[in-house]
């Protein structure tokens, strides 16, 4: 039987996060999932999420999905910019405090694709290395020139060419200024949420773990 998430409590920037904790066997790296839009109602147990959670959970990386400030039981009110990436820092450095030496993978659908991409930038200035990068219809509007990418790691944006939320041509000319190495997946006939399509985005980020 698998193991499931134990849910914890952890200090973030302006009170406690709820987030959902899997220490894997032998892992070979920690994965932090970051979620959609709170203030759309967007949560840590969003499915998109929580089928990312157990890809990277069945590929050997221990794993963390949290809620931002405000939403569930975490403490706070939505801020929508800067604050919840502070969120998703306190977040991966208690799960660095658990397992110092293991590489980090981030992942992020839709506003938390905003939010791990800009937390990349945060830990490439801080010397912090990330080893893979997830973004999965990410709110790309979002990016700015506080909110970059970390440019050392490998990236994979995945998007919904039918995506109701985030408009794809946002994020193909987003990603047409990117200038480090990626990969842009495009899931013909697949709106924002992967209706009936959560099966395709396994395999897409799977195979690439």
């Amino acid at each position: 039987m698998l193991a499931r998430e134990n849910p914890v409590m952890l200090d973030g920037p302006v009170g406690v996060l709820e987030a959902l904790y899997l220490d894997v066997i032998d892992a070979r790296g920690i994965a932090l999932i970051c979620h959609p839009n709170p203030s759309q109602g967007g949560t840590m147990l969003n499915k998109v999420v929580s089928s990312l959670q157990r890809i990277a959970r069945d590929s050997g990386l221990t794993t963390l999905r949290f809620n931002f400030r405000g939403t569930g039981k975490s403490a706070g009110e939505h801020d929508m910019r800067s604050g919840e990436v502070d969120d998703a820092q306190a977040a991966l450095a208690w799960l660095q405090e658990q397992h110092p030496d293991l590489p980090i993978y981030l992942f992020g659908f839709s506003f938390g694709g905003f939010v791990a991409g800009s937390l990349s930038g945060r830990l490439q200035r801080a010397g912090i290395a990330v080893e893979q990068l997830y973004l999965v219809a990410p709110a790309a509007m979002r990016f700015n020139a506080k909110h970059v990418l970390a440019d050392n790691c490998k990236l994979t944006i995945i998007q919904p060419e039918d995506d109701e939320i985030i408009d794809p041509e946002w994020v193909y000319q987003w990603v047409s200024t990117l200038t480090q190495p990626h990969e842009l997946l495009k899931v013909a006939e697949c709106g924002h949420f992967f209706h009936g399509r959560l099966l395709e985005l396994k395999q897409l980020v799977a195979e690439r773990l």
